[in-house]
């Protein structure tokens, strides 16, 4: 049988999809009524075409469209895995930490340095130093207590400031002299300390 002949025999053109080309052969075979004779010559056309394809294939002639040269392609990549979660502390802690603003930050930082150079050019002495202490005190109530709303808890957090303050600075008081007085310098330990209790904590 000659390429012409396949293509006659089934009844499509040379540019018949493949689709094309097997549903004309189910057709054919369905309209035999069991003619074994017709049926082997459909079946040899088909073959012989399919043969035919395959050949124009490996020779470039035929253009495989991408999907069916590279399945791969149109495959979904795997999602990717999910970032392991950073690292945190207990539960209980990361309810008392906040992760501020530059705003946070800065009124609290901007306000503990005013009352620390009043307090450290001022020769008023000790009444001066208690009334900026207070001031200081009273600045990291409010600031704990706007961003939660729980006075409780910011009044236990800023006793908390003020005492760790008291202590630490007392203590790095003895280590070495500072120019300053050991009030003044207990005083800037406390600010620095409130400080990073109204912009870290919650």
């Amino acid at each position: 049988m000659s390429e012409q002949s396949n293509y006659e025999t089934l009844g499509v053109t040379e540019n018949a999809t493949f689709d094309e080309i097997q549903e004309a052969r189910n057709q054919l075979v369905q309209q035999c009524g069991g003619d074994r004779k017709r049926v082997e010559m459909i079946e040899a056309a088909y073959d012989a075409i399919l043969m035919d394809r395959l050949r124009q294939r490996q020779e470039g002639k035929i253009k495989v469209p991408e999907g069916i040269r590279f399945p791969e392609k149109l495959a979904q990549a795997p999602p990717k895995p999910a970032p392991a979660p950073p690292k945190q502390g207990p539960a209980w802690l990361q309810k008392f930490i906040d992760t501020p603003s530059r705003t946070d930050i800065l009124w609290p930082a901007g306000l503990f340095a005013t009352l620390s150079v009043l307090s450290i050019t001022s020769a008023a002495g000790a009444s001066l130093l208690q009334l900026a202490l207070a001031l200081g005190v009273g600045a990291t109530l409010y600031f704990l207590n706007r961003k939660e709303n729980r006075f409780g808890r910011a009044v236990l957090l800023t006793i908390t400031g003020l005492v760790f303050g008291l202590v630490l600075g007392g203590l790095l008081s003895q280590f070495g002299a500072t120019g300053l007085t050991e009030e003044k310098f207990i005083t800037l330990v406390t600010f620095v300390v409130l400080w990073l209790v109204s912009s870290f904590l919650r």
